[in-house]
């Protein structure tokens, strides 16, 4: 009996040294970093492994260094959320800093610029010169086109340089400029998708850009239609619902109130003469065959005057209200101050709204080197200043600004800056800073925003 005792002792303990041994030898298969009770074979499984690697994570003595990797991935995400709220902090900041909106000032935009950079080439920097249309007189002026960065279509230099209108940086610049200026409303260069200016590019992927940036700074941006291709009743319906369909949701969309209480998009039509009123009357009037009126596509439609006659022809039409968009006092009728009077008068009794355009200036002569006549010095801001006392002077409920960026024509109100190179000297805004005019823009309207409380009384 003890015999058997003794046998079934040792081997008990033989078995026992075997299971020992055996699990030794499975533990040098194993990883080093596994620690006991792991499941083998856990590597296999990707999805396993990475939940086992989480628990290791929290209970292994390795848990210092993976988590000094966690923590580096979490700060680097911290950085990043504390980047975007910075940026977005600091635009608010901005924006508490910069002067309130009048959306009663409306400033015409031009996004129809390019370089290298963004666009592969530059696009509209490198004007053409356009020759007069009489050859006898065309053939004393120079021919050829512009050579940018050096030699660009403009009299003036831009402070950003021969950007791109696609430039981020560019844009967000613009607004601040605007803004910092107290306008309100872009007035956007629109063509329809797929078609531009002769020297320019289709430019409609940019419109939700624009609407995205100015809506940052508490603008609104409405469409200043170009006298595109075949352009007449049928395809102006079309495209005026294209933008109010793709658009109209927009919060910068810009919707202007009626003396009526009615809440309506505005569009500028640029050479809407070129077309006559039995057209835009089928467009415009409740008993045409395209009309808009009283859809949800209706809105308030504003002609350009050039001449006189044209205030007839605008009223037959059907439109609701008149520009004058060129900053060349006495070129046109329209344009001329002195003629304001009358025809917010005309307007007056006509149901119309008439909208003044001002401008700082007006020198084309890089890209029509034989219109001098129609230069306007800007004397130090006093041309700029005496149309905005006209405008006042005829209590016009809206003002436009020709124009923020319209460089070939020398209108511009964006910064610009000294340059001279090899034989071009461009003219400057000196003595005083590249924010002159926008500085200037900025004390009319707060003088517009005062004067109409007076109207109003």
């Amino acid at each position: 009996m003890a015999r058997f005792h003794r046998r079934t002792c040792i081997i008990l303990l033989l078995f026992i040294l075997f299971i020992c041994s055996m699990m030794m030898a499975l533990k040098t298969l194993r990883p080093d970093r596994a620690g006991f009770g792991d499941p083998f074979g856990l590597g296999l499984l990707p999805e396993l492994q990475q939940r086992t690697t989480f628990l290791e994570n929290k209970h292994s003595p390795l848990t210092a260094a993976n988590g000094d990797s966690v923590t580096h991935t979490n700060n680097l995400h911290s950085i990043a959320l504390n980047s975007i709220k910075t940026s977005m902090a600091s635009v608010r900041k901005l924006e508490e800093e910069l002067p309130s909106p009048n959306y009663n000032f409306h400033v015409f935009y031009y996004s129809w610029f390019g370089n290298p950079q963004y666009d592969g080439k530059y696009i509209h920097w490198n004007h053409p010169l356009v020759p007069h249309w009489d050859s006898k007189i065309a053939n004393n002026y120079p021919k050829g086109r512009h050579n940018p960065p050096d030699d660009i279509a403009s009299s003036f230099y831009p402070e950003l340089g021969t950007y791109s209108s696609k430039d981020p940086s560019v844009i967000e610049a613009h607004m601040q400029q605007m803004r910092s200026a107290s306008v309100g409303v872009i007035a956007l260069s629109w063509y329809p998708p797929g078609m531009a200016d002769e020297n320019g590019e289709p430019g409609e992927d940019l419109v939700p850009v624009i609407l995205n940036n100015a809506h940052k700074y508490n603008l609104k941006v409405t469409f200043h239609i170009e006298p595109y291709k075949d352009r007449d009743d049928r395809s102006m319906y079309s495209n005026v619902k294209y933008i109010v369909d793709k658009y109209g949701g927009h919060p910068a969309f810009y919707r202007h109130k009626t003396s009526t209480g009615r809440t309506l998009p505005m569009f500028y039509v640029y050479d809407s003469y070129v077309t006559i009123p039995e057209i835009w009357a089928n467009l415009l009037t409740v008993s045409g065959s395209q009309s808009i009126r009283n859809t949800p596509y209706d809105g308030l439609f504003i002609a350009l005057l050039v001449e006189e006659k044209h205030k007839h022809e605008i009223h037959r039409s059907g439109f609701d209200g008149i520009y004058t968009y060129f900053a060349t006092n006495g070129f046109s009728y329209g344009s001329s101050h002195h003629n304001w009077p009358s025809l917010k008068a005309f307007c007056d009794s006509s149901n119309l709204m008439f909208i003044p355009s001002v401008g700082p200036g007006y020198i084309d002569t890089n890209i029509r080197p034989w219109n001098n006549h129609n230069t306007r010095n800007r004397v130090n801001g006093k041309y700029y200043e005496t149309a905005f006392s006209a405008a006042l002077l005829v209590r016009s409920e809206i003002i436009s600004i020709t124009s923020f960026n319209e460089w070939h024509e020398g209108t511009q109100i964006e910064k610009a800056i000294p340059k001279k190179t090899g034989q071009v000297t461009y003219l400057d805004y000196k003595p005083h800073k590249p924010t002159m005019y926008l500085e200037l823009t900025r004390k009319w309207s707060e003088k517009y925003s005062k004067e109409k409380e007076q109207w109003l009384m």
